[in-house]
């Protein structure tokens, strides 16, 4: 009863699906580590990407959003999250842990969205993500151990990088969030495999090609499929006909999902400190989603780039780099 209580952000569907997105999310990390292998990481995320492409650009129409919306999803959601993601996790991120830190993509999203959108975030929403981001920094030090600074300002850059996306994504108003998937996914493998030749070096890229066997193809169907085609489909959905802040703080859910998974797979023993962190993101959440009284923030009016928010000043078009 008090969980049904505290779950009033959203309608129960949309609930739904954003717990189903966190858990495929969160199951990635392991299915990533289990099939890169000796796969150069930014080859081995072009495949991913090719593999959303392919066939399903053919067999969808293009978003009705603008294309300069569409390749400004992909750069920020798709090449710039995931590109700096694999590159801090071959710097020395520890997967699980990269996992954590790029939740930190839950506050500068709302912070985003409350500057650029005019989404002011409800009472309970600030108190979710204040509970969130706490839940991380304590798994954080129940990890223990040192990251290279270079991986954590990495894998930074990727949380910022996915906010960035999510408010695109969000103002576009675009409705066939599968469609918006796959067609801004067109903008990532070209740059990935000439940034993978400019740091591997085409030696490397060849003996990359040569090591991608049966794990590598496993791992990118699930990466592709359900990671990238329902995953962010669902997620792009969801940003379309809610608030961003009533949202993204159900993606805290994606690091205790992520440490179960390699718990329950690879033997890896959450710490006591991890296991608290991960219940107080998981409270965290809930309370996000607690509906304010008298104010409904579900089904929001769509924000695009030639329609502001009611009560708020015309918004400029997303800038596109």
């Amino acid at each position: 009863m008090i969980i049904a209580a505290m779950l009033g952000g959203v309608n129960r569907k949309d609930q739904l699906l954003a717990a189903l997105v966190a858990v495929i999310w969160g199951f990635n990390f392991v299915v990533i580590d289990w099939g890169m292998g000796e796969v150069p990481p930014l080859l081995f995320l072009a495949a991913r990407f090719l593999a959303v492409i392919v066939p399903a650009v053919f067999l969808l129409d293009p978003p009705p959003v603008p294309w300069r919306t569409v390749a400004a999803v992909g750069v920020f959601m798709s090449l710039g999250q995931f590109g700096f993601l694999y590159v801090a996790m071959d710097a020395g991120m520890p997967p699980g842990l990269a996992g954590l830190v790029l939740q930190a993509q839950v506050v500068l999203t709302i912070l985003l969205a409350t500057v650029v959108l005019r989404e002011r975030p409800t009472g309970p929403q600030t108190i979710g993500v204040v509970l969130g981001a706490a839940g991380l920094v304590v798994v954080g030090l129940g990890r223990g151990g040192h990251v290279p600074l270079v991986a954590l300002g990495l894998c930074l850059m990727g949380a910022l990088m996915w906010a960035i996306g999510n408010v695109v994504s969000r103002a576009s108003g675009a409705t066939g969030g599968l469609a918006l998937t796959v067609w801004s996914a067109l903008v990532v493998p070209i740059p990935l495999i000439a940034l993978s030749m400019v740091l591997d070096g085409p030696g490397a890229l060849a003996d990359g090609v040569a090591a991608f066997g049966w794990k590598a193809a496993v791992s990118t169907l699930y990466t592709a499929g359900l990671a990238s085609l329902v995953g962010y489909g669902i997620f792009n959905g969801l940003l379309s006909r809610n608030t961003s802040a009533s949202v993204v703080p159900w993606i805290m859910l994606v690091p205790p999902v992520a440490i179960g998974s390699a718990w329950a797979l690879l033997g890896e023993v959450p710490s006591t400190g991890e296991l608290i962190g991960g219940a107080v993101l998981v409270v965290g959440v809930l309370v996000a989603q607690r509906r304010t009284s008298g104010r409904k923030v579900s089904d929001p009016t769509p924000c695009t780039p030639d329609l502001p928010l009611p009560g708020s000043p015309a918004l400029p078009a997303p800038a596109v780099p």
